[in-house]
């Protein structure tokens, strides 16, 4: 099925298992109620399936790529085993290299410093700071936000035609950086479509599949992007690992983001005292010091989990229980619910609101201390983005506490909730019913503000 296409088969609404499914947390009303987890989009929890397999290997573990003894050697396999498997999970092309990183964040600034010289990129306001910040020591064009889809290529079709001439004359090269998911809106963004206008103008193009991963197959050569970038924290597999995949001729003409041991194939003292480096080309000339084997094997279990388990299942029950969500909301006419392209938009999980009259802080507060449930609240390092939506000016400040808009008045941030593969039907259920009880009741208990943070008072 089309990554961008939602299946519609409900037959199968069965959560996979996750870690911390049976954690209770009290009340401050009293009592203790199983945990709802419903913010996937900052850390998904841990599949059971995951978990298992590193703990089935942990007694294994050794060194990579560093020892000739036997836990070294299998420990070597696993680590270039799962970059096979993430690979495969991701539909590389052959010439394609998987490099293993820390996050998102860390492999879009390893793109970012193996850029070629002069460089000029564009990215839209409406990124996440992961991918909106790294580009600033290149030529950055900076994209207004959009309002439907197709208006998306339009902006980025005229940016790329009126580009800047580079010092040296000529275009020179280009790189566009976009999201498949909004980590604000939940929205997919129109990643084939974008891919085919960079292109067009001779420019390559980084997803960002932070938020798109955990949701939706995501192919390099059916989306025809030059790179992905992901974060195995939000693919249920938290354990301090992401990747970068895609084309790798900038990467091998580039220094080495770290340098260091694993990243040098040969290191020799010169005469005048000096040391000459020989590089390696392969993905291990960006992966200096050793490397986290259980992270790797970790992403690489949870790609397996995801495929065995079905794309179109996964995604058929995560778009009912968005339906459910989004249902509840619209019951409660004090909600707004954040978007930029319109209600019929595809989406991912991923929902963010404001309340009319309330703090968002004060009301996430609520929701965890008096029901069990963890959202999110605040900008979401997507600030631009988020003040867009809600239009109000950056210098703004909020405080919990008392509700600090008047009805009618603009919130100064949002609320998001989030959900995935693990979230069973009870959660989003519980959800609903707070806001529609915190709205019509109000809080149960007194908040105060704590080193910037909405809590229950004592």
């Amino acid at each position: 099925m089309s990554v961008f296409t939602a299946a519609t088969d409900q037959s199968v609404c069965t959560p996979l298992p996750v870690l911390g499914g049976d954690v209770t947390v009290p009340l401050v009303t009293g009592g203790e109620v199983t945990y709802a987890a419903l913010d996937y989009a900052a850390s998904a929890p841990a599949l059971q399936r995951v978990w298992d397999d590193v703990a089935a290997y942990a007694p294994y573990y050794g060194s990579v790529h560093r020892g000739a003894g036997y836990l070294s050697q299998l420990s070597t396999d696993l680590f270039e085993n799962a970059r096979r498997t993430v690979a495969g999970f991701l539909g590389c092309r052959a010439d394609d290299q998987v490099i293993f990183t820390r996050s998102t964040t860390d492999s879009l600034n390893l793109l970012a410093r193996a850029l070629p010289a002069d460089c000029q990129v564009f990215v839209f306001e409406t990124e996440h700071h992961a991918s909106l910040l790294p580009w600033q020591d290149a030529r950055v064009t900076y994209l207004d936000a959009p309002r439907t889809p197709r208006q998306a290529v339009q902006i980025l079709e005229r940016a790329l035609a009126d580009r800047t001439v580079s010092t040296e004359g000529g275009y020179g090269p280009a790189l566009v950086c976009v999201t498949g998911a909004s980590n604000v809106t939940g929205e997919l963004w129109p990643v084939r479509e974008l891919a085919a206008a960079a292109h067009a103008h001779g420019a390559r193009i980084v997803l960002d599949a932070a938020q798109l991963a955990p949701h939706h197959p995501v192919n390099i050569r059916d989306l025809d992007v030059d790179w992905v970038a992901f974060s195995g924290h939000k693919l249920y597999a938290p354990f301090g690992s992401g990747v970068l995949a895609g084309r790798a001729d900038w990467l091998r003409a580039a220094e080495p983001y770290l340098a260091g041991g694993g990243a040098s194939r040969k290191v020799t003292r010169r005469q005048d005292g000096g040391v000459d480096v020989e590089w390696h080309e392969s993905a291990a000339r960006h992966e200096a010091g050793s490397p986290n084997v259980i992270g790797a094997y970790s992403i690489a279990s949870a790609c397996k989990a995801l495929t065995e388990a079905g794309w179109d299942t996964l995604v058929a029950r995560e778009q009912h229980l968005i339906a459910k969500v989004r249902a509840g909301l619209a019951e409660v006419p004090e909600v707004r619910v954040l978007s930029l392209f319109g209600d019929d938009a595809p989406r991912v999980g991923v929902i963010s609101f404001v309340v009319e009259g309330w703090n968002s802080s004060h009301f996430a507060a609520a929701l965890s201390a008096e029901y069990g449930i963890g959202v999110r609240d605040g900008l979401f390092c997507a600030h631009p983005l988020v003040r867009t939506l809600l239009g109000t000016d950056p210098q703004s400040q909020g405080e919990c506490g008392a509700p600090e808009a008047a009805p009618g008045e603009k919130s100064l941030n949002a609320i998001r909730v989030s959900f995935g593969a693990g979230t069973p039907d009870e959660h989003v259920e519980r959800f609903v019913t707070a806001v529609a009880e915190l709205v019509r009741d109000g809080a149960k208990w007194r908040y105060r503000t704590e080193e910037g943070r909405c809590v229950p008072a004592v």
